[in-house]
Order: C-alpha cells, then sequence, then structure tokens
C-alpha cells in the first residue's frame, strides 16, 4: 500500500478546516447536503407574549404551511406539533429544525414544546433577523415578514443551537438574578431612609458612614426607639446603655459619647416630624425584610453551588459564595466551553472605543455579548483586585500606566477566567500557599456561620463540597476543621460532633489526630 504523501495530507487538513459563513453552532449545510434540499424543512416561530405565529418551509423557501397562529397553551402546542408531523410526512421531510426567535422569556414555552416534539430547536437572536427582514421589507414589519427573516437566518447558520443545562444551574442563575434585583431595590430603599432621617433627626445618619447605618451598629436601634434628639438628649448614656443592654445589642462607650454629643447640639426638628418618623420607619420594615430574603437567598445559593465544581473557586482569596455562586449561574456548566477564551468571547469583555477627530472615548465596555455573565465576571475581578494580594498588585502596575478603570477591570476578567477555567474545568483548588491559599470548607462553613445556618444543613453542604476536593488537598483542609472537633455543647449536637465523620474521610483519626491538632493548637 503506498503512503500518503505530505501534499495529500495538507489537502485533507485543509479541506476538513474548511469554514462555512454563520455560527459555528448554527451551520446546517452538512445535514442539508446529506439529505437534499427538498428534503430538509425550518419550522419558523416568531414569538410574542400571548400567542406565536409559525410557518413551515423546505430548504428552498417553499412553503408547505403558510404562516399560523398558537395560542401559549398546551392544546395549541399539540395542534402544532401534529400538524408540522403531518406536513413533514406527506412531503417526504426526512431531516428539520424548529428555529424560535427569541423574545424576553415569552419564546420559552414554544421553545419547551418543540423540543419535547422532538425537533432540533435553534434560537434566531432579533439582531439576526431584523437584518435579514429589511432588505426584504424596508419599511415593512409584520408577523409575516418576520417569519420569513426568521427562515433566512436560520439557514444562514443563525438559527443556534444552545446545549442543555441542569436544574442546578438554572437555579443558580435565578436566585443569583432575584438577589441581584433585592440588593439594587434595597440600595434604593436605604437612600429614602438615609434622607427622610435626615429631616427627621438633622445630622443623625451623617454620624454613621454608609455601611454602618443599617448593618451591625446601633445606629437603627437607637433611632428606631429614641426617634428625636430630645428624646437622646433626655435618656443620656445612662438610659441608651440600659436599652441596648435590654435587647442584647453590643456596643462601645464612644460610639454612645458621640451619639449624645450630636443631640446636644443637633437642629431643631421640623414640624412634620412625627409623620416622617413614621414613613422611615415603615421603609425599615421593608429594609429588614429584603435583607431577610437576601439571606435566604445566599442560603440556596451555597446550597446549589456546593453540587457544582465551581465550589473550588471558594480556595481563592477574594472569591466568595456569592460572587461565585452567580458566575457559575450565569456562565452555566464548564463543559460547555472549550477554553478560557470560549468563556471570555461569550461575556465578551473588552472595552468599547469610540474615536473621531478629536473625540475619543474608552471608558465603555462592549455592548453585545451575554451582560449578565460579563457582570458576574466584572463583580469576580473587583473582588479580585480588592482582596487578593496578586491581583491587586497587576491592577496597581496598571494604574500606573494610566490605564482606564473600565479597561483594567476587563483585563483582570480575562485573567481570571483564565484561572477560573483552570480551577473548575481540572477540578483543581488554587495553587498559591500563605495568604494565597484558602480552606474551602472553613470558608464555607464560616459563611453559613455568619448566615445562621443550621448546624445539619452546614455540615450536608460541607460533606457535597468535600467530593469535589482532589485527595492531595485533604490534609491541608482537615487542619481548620480539626479544632472544631472537640466543640461540645452539652447534650446538644454540635458542629464538632458533626464533623467527625467528614474528618475521617479527609485522614483525620476520630480520636488521636483530632486531639493531637487540638492540643497543639
Amino acid at each position: 500500500m503506498a503512503a500518503k504523501t505530505k501534499s495529500t495530507r495538507k489537502a485533507k487538513k485543509a479541506s476538513s478546516n474548511r469554514r462555512y459563513i454563520g455560527k459555528p453552532n448554527g451551520v446546517i449545510q452538512a445535514r442539508v447536503r446529506d439529505v437534499g434540499p427538498e428534503r430538509f424543512a425550518v419550522i419558523s416561530v416568531d414569538c410574542a407574549k400571548r400567542r406565536s405565529k409559525w410557518m413551515l418551509c423546505d430548504y428552498f423557501g417553499r412553503v408547505i404551511i403558510e404562516p399560523t397562529n398558537v395560542e401559549h397553551n398546551s392544546g395549541a402546542f399539540k395542534a402544532m406539533v401534529n400538524s408540522a408531523m403531518a406536513a413533514c410526512q406527506a412531503e417526504g421531510i426526512v431531516d428539520s429544525i424548529a428555529a424560535v426567535e427569541m423574545t424576553g422569556v415569552y419564546h420559552r414555552p414554544v421553545q419547551a414544546a418543540l423540543r419535547r416534539a422532538g425537533f432540533d430547536t435553534r434560537v434566531v437572536h432579533p439582531f439576526a433577523s431584523s437584518h435579514y427582514r429589511k432588505p426584504l421589507h424596508p419599511g415593512n414589519k409584520t408577523d409575516d415578514t418576520d417569519l420569513e427573516a426568521i427562515f433566512h437566518a436560520a439557514i444562514n447558520g443563525y438559527g443556534l443551537a444552545s446545549l442543555p443545562v441542569s436544574e442546578t444551574y438554572l437555579s443558580l442563575q435565578r436566585l443569583s438574578r432575584h438577589r441581584r434585583n433585592l440588593v439594587k431595590q434595597r440600595a434604593r430603599l436605604q437612600v429614602q431612609i438615609r434622607a427622610l432621617m435626615h429631616q427627621s433627626m438633622p445630622g443623625y445618619a451623617d454620624l454613621w458612614e454608609e455601611d454602618k447605618l443599617f448593618n451591625k451598629s446601633i445606629a437603627m436601634p437607637i433611632a428606631k426607639h429614641f426617634s428625636s434628639a430630645e428624646a437622646v438628649k433626655k435618656a443620656k448614656q445612662t438610659g441608651l446603655v440600659k436599652y441596648l443592654h435590654s435587647i442584647k445589642v453590643r456596643f462601645q462607650e464612644r460610639t454612645l459619647d458621640k451619639t449624645h454629643a450630636w443631640s446636644l447640639q443637633a437642629a431643631d426638628a421640623p414640624p412634620l416630624q412625627k409623620l416622617l418618623t413614621e414613613q422611615w420607619k415603615q421603609l425599615a420594615e421593608n429594609h429588614s425584610l429584603m435583607t431577610s430574603q437576601i439571606i435566604d437567598i445566599e442560603q440556596k445559593t451555597a446550597h446549589f453551588r456546593v453540587q457544582t465544581p465551581y465550589v473550588l473557586l471558594l480556595s481563592v482569596t477574594g472569591i466568595n459564595v456569592v460572587s461565585a455562586g452567580e458566575l457559575a449561574g450565569e456562565a452555566g456548566p464548564i463543559e460547555h466551553y472549550g477554553s478560557a477564551t470560549a468563556l471570555n468571547g461569550r461575556a465578551l469583555l473588552y472595552p468599547s472605543r469610540y474615536q473621531s477627530d478629536e473625540v475619543d472615548r474608552s471608558d465603555s465596555i462592549a455592548r453585545h455579548g451575554n451582560r449578565k455573565l460579563r457582570a458576574a465576571c466584572i463583580l469576580v475581578a473587583k473582588n479580585l483586585i480588592k482582596c487578593h494580594p496578586y491581583y491587586r498588585g497587576l491592577a496597581a502596575v496598571w494604574a500606573k500606566r494610566n490605564i482606564v478603570t473600565v479597561d483594567r477591570q476587563c483585563r483582570m476578567a480575562n485573567r481570571a477566567n483564565r484561572m477560573i477555567f483552570q480551577i473548575v474545568s481540572g477540578r483543581q483548588v488554587w495553587r498559591g500557599k500563605g495568604i494565597d491559599r484558602e480552606y474551602l470548607l472553613a470558608k464555607l462553613r464560616e459563611f453559613h456561620r455568619r448566615h445562621g445556618t443550621t448546624l445539619e444543613a452546614t455540615v450536608a453542604d460541607m460533606k457535597r463540597a468535600f467530593e469535589w476536593l482532589p485527595k492531595s488537598t485533604y490534609a491541608d483542609e482537615a487542619k481548620p476543621l480539626a479544632k472544631l472537633s472537640k466543640k461540645r455543647r452539652g447534650k446538644t449536637a454540635s458542629i464538632g460532633d458533626l464533623l467527625i465523620p467528614l474528618l475521617v474521610r479527609l485522614g483525620v483519626g476520630q480520636s488521636s489526630e483530632v486531639e493531637s491538632e487540638t492540643s497543639e493548637a
């Protein structure tokens, strides 16, 4: 048998790497070639809130089923699927795809119905359909013309196939987005409360920093009980101390002195002081409710995140449960990305520049791409710049080179995603030492302690996180947990009792090794 020449191998390699117009996950030319254009069909669907419109054509554009309305209910979806299948069988259609135009979340019922029926369901972005509609029907936008544009986008490779995502990642995505909305609403409430409090208690809110007025301080308890400067002046330090002791709130004497000094020189209250106080107290109740909801969502986020390899990111200084959970929800399974470049490309992490003559604006981010994923990546980058020594130093070097803030954040997110891809896809932990290295299980336990999670739920999450750890990290991860194994609280269950099975799996004995670790500490 004659050996293949070098030129023959090069020719075959070149033919296999031929480029097609369109998106890689939307190309259908090979399938059309295999069955023939007359036997390949495209179901085009233009979605709306309550109903959609669909039609069936072959690859050449011959209309098999004219544009037809379908209501968003199970019976109408079954009728649409049955009509499409019957028409395909009658016309001798062998292969087909369904192209559904993205419309917020309203396209998802139609998309799910077609997928359950077994159709290869693709998604067409509105930008793609608009691009094909304008030259065909300029100035005329109807449902029928939209269907034609969706069809042209699909056959040209812009009907994109999406990979399946498990319920765990979908739950993470939904929780992280809901938490983000609650955080924004709570921030607006804080601004309103501060403004109303400034009117009813002039100057009181300025005594506290932005994060001290609402978070773990005596500011709100005092303001709610002593709702005016006159009440604080009358109570004096002794009255404040007595009240704080009664509600079991810790405090410092200098803080009470500062509060009492404010009451002695505060401006007179306005005539509507009682009404204003009532209003900001109502808003404060809403603020407390949102805070408890955010804490609950963060606990659920931790529960879902330990079921994914993204939990390994807790070994990196500066990445916490919330930011890693948001990244996991928006990015999805790491198996969907061939490299870190694919992750960066989906997020479109690069600064946008507009330059014309003397105008040069380079302080914004590119608008396209997955914005939610980009926001999660930027959040991780900001946390690394703030907390991680290596990335903080790198950002300082870039700042000295007069690189704008947005550009620094994009560069940092690109670089961080390479590290994140290696950790999550390789099932590794951060390899730094000293202050760079954080113990994953101890960090997760501390998160649950701060959020008031039950001991049983805390240990259950730690056991799930343990399953992702490489064996080479067992000894290091056991060190901070061994100290907790001796803690007892009488006859009630303690964190030490619940951690003993986990420590055994980490390679620490139940008695001798645990006691030695504790005695050395």
